[in-house]
């Protein structure tokens, strides 16, 4: 058995991250001492190291708790039932990689629009037009900002 101290070393989280885990019923405490601290056992350690890896995966603290039952009974579940959540979490992870290229193709845009020299003021600038212009930011910005410089090479 283990205290939450000497648990949280060997999972390498601090104590508090065991005490949020067992807030939101990732975990329990095999016992309690006599003298009232918490005890853990070697599921517990597994448990947690389960937790751990699945959140290094991306895997939201609901996702993770949907887990840990269906390990508890895997018995009773179907590999179908495992699978949907990680695709589920895929295709969300798929979605925000496609928000994510949208954006950084705009901010490239204005971005590579904008001379950026230090000479020069902002008030023509570009990158502020493009976010001031009732258009979408993604047409804005096609001209470079400082017509007396020649755009830098990227």
């Amino acid at each position: 058995m283990y205290l939450i101290g000497q648990l949280a070393k060997l999972c390498q989280v601090s104590s508090d991250t065991l005490r949020f885990y067992e807030k939101n019923n990732l975990l329990q405490p095999a016992g309690r001492s006599d003298s009232g601290y918490r005890l853990y056992s070697e599921d517990n350690l597994s448990r947690v190291k389960f937790i751990l890896r699945a959140k290094s995966i991306g895997l939201s603290l609901d996702e993770i708790r949907e887990l840990l039952d269906i390990r508890l009974e895997a018995s009773q579940h179907s590999c179908a039932e495992v699978k949907a959540i990680t695709q589920a979490k895929l295709d969300e992870v798929d979605m925000k990689i496609k928000e994510l290229t949208r954006i950084r193709k705009a901010l490239k845009k204005i971005n590579d629009a904008c001379c950026g020299h230090v000479d020069d003021d902002a008030s023509h600038c570009s990158i502020l037009g493009a976010l001031n212009d009732s258009n979408n930011v993604n047409e804005s910005a096609s001209e470079s900002c400082c017509s007396r410089h020649e755009k830098p090479e990227r």
